[in-house]
């Protein structure tokens, strides 16, 4: 039999379970048995929510890295590479690794069938626990109870926020979500909660496993200055720390001051100066990325965020709002049919001049004509394209070198366009206001 490739892998995955979606752990649990999985790392923190769990968990792991800690990061999607969701000790996981993984599950799984996202998680469980890693970081793919990375006990839980998203599988209300996602808890183990007001559900699942919840804005908060930011928390046992003068970033402050509280939590050993070299050091692909791209002569500036539900629309909103510009904000603009399109264009429309809307390379893009239609309804300029590449391209043909072009909507949205700067111009410097 012929070696299968990572992309032979991938491909063969895609069509071994009937539905792309199907939660409940114990097809997995019976998996992971037959493997002889135990716990991919000694400290295992586990990342949930509806925004900002990939910069949080980024930030989580880099700080851990900072004290020495061999780190492992699971996350999703991937932009580009499948190799981006598996991390081993700050690099991606090789396409040999991966395909020994895979082939592990294979063997394993026999008769059960598994959706493409269990594989993926039991063979980044796999590869961990063979590295024996110090710390892993695990990013929840849908909810958190029913998901497959809540196969393993979390020394702390993480929930970054909590707003209306998937509602097919997680209900319509803050409260049915906040339950899901309250599933990552466990008996005694502290959890972590970056939402300032969350569902009574959080607070209630917290009292039912005596689990001590840290809330943002009561147990740990930021203040921000014109140049710094300042945190409070607490550490493991309660009492009161902080880390003052901290200089500002290029990813959201509140997922930053999230991932200090689950880090403090976990690490009995306080360097102040290294753990600002871990913040500020901190990158996310995709996620308020900017390039400086040269064009036709010209200098351009490129923002990429995957930006696709209302609460980070009125995210990015508030930040592009602070950012002075002496030109125009052209927009690049694709979104999946089953995400809030009133929702995010109402919180952009404001901060942008020009939209180029185009449909997404998969079944599930909403069409360019819906995009259009909802951006005219709100005295919008926009253009229709065929695709992202060209309607990037066409935005960069018009922007000049005082202007801002903003790419966001999906992560298909996004990795359409890294592909196409890859592909036409030479990218650079990482990080928005540097």
């Amino acid at each position: 039999m012929t070696q299968r490739t990572l992309q032979d892998w991938l491909d063969y995955l895609e069509h071994l379970h009937p539905v792309t979606i199907d939660m409940g752990l114990d097809r997995c649990r019976e998996v992971a048995t037959r493997l002889g999985l135990t716990r991919p790392a000694l400290q295992v923190v586990t990342v949930t929510g509806t925004n900002g769990k990939g910069s949080t968990c980024a930030f989580i792991a880099q700080m851990l890295v900072t004290q020495g800690k061999s780190v492992g990061v699971y996350s999703s999607p991937h932009l580009l590479r499948y190799n981006e969701r598996v991390r081993l000790k700050g690099v991606d996981a090789t396409d040999e690794a991966l395909c020994e993984a895979f082939e592990a599950v294979e063997s394993a799984r026999g008769s059960v069938s598994l959706t493409y996202f269990e594989m993926g998680t039991l063979a980044a469980f796999w590869l961990f626990e063979r590295e024996r890693l110090d710390a892993v970081v695990l990013e929840v793919g849908l909810g958190g109870r029913l998901d497959a990375v809540n196969l393993v006990d979390a020394d702390v839980a993480v929930v970054t926020n909590i707003g209306l998203d998937h509602a097919e599988w997680l209900g319509t209300t803050r409260e049915s979500v906040a339950f899901e996602k309250a599933g990552i808890f466990r008996t005694g183990k502290p959890a972590v909660c970056g939402d300032s007001d969350p569902p009574e559900t959080i607070g209630e699942m917290a009292a039912q496993l005596t689990v001590p919840l840290l809330v943002r804005g009561r147990d740990f908060d930021l203040v921000r200055e014109m140049k710094c930011w300042h945190w409070t928390g607490r550490d493991s046992a309660g009492r009161s720390i902080e880390l003052q003068d901290i200089p500002m970033l290029s990813l959201p402050l509140e997922n930053a001051a999230l991932a200090l509280q689950a880090f403090t939590l976990l690490e009995p050993f306080w360097h102040p100066e290294l753990i600002k070299q871990a913040l500020t050091s901190t990158r996310v692909t995709g996620r308020l990325d900017r390039y400086d791209v040269p064009w036709q002569g010209r200098n351009l500036s490129v923002i990429l965020d995957v930006g696709h539900n209302p609460h980070a629309a009125a995210f990015l909103a508030r930040h592009l709002g602070t950012r002075s510009r002496l030109g125009c904000r052209l927009a690049v603009f694709g979104l999946l049919a089953d995400k809030d399109l009133p929702g995010v264009v109402d919180e952009l429309v404001p901060v942008i001049d020009s939209w180029a809307v185009a449909p997404l390379p998969t079944a599930r893009s909403r069409s360019a004509i819906e995009l259009s239609s909802a951006l005219i309804e709100r005295h919008a300029a926009v253009t229709i394209y065929p695709n992202i590449s060209q309607a990037l391209e066409e935005q960069c043909n018009r922007a000049t070198e005082m202007d801002e072009i903003l790419v966001f909507g999906s992560f298909f949205c996004v990795a359409e366009a890294m592909a196409w700067l890859d592909r036409h111009a030479a990218r650079g410097g990482h990080g928005l206001g540097r």
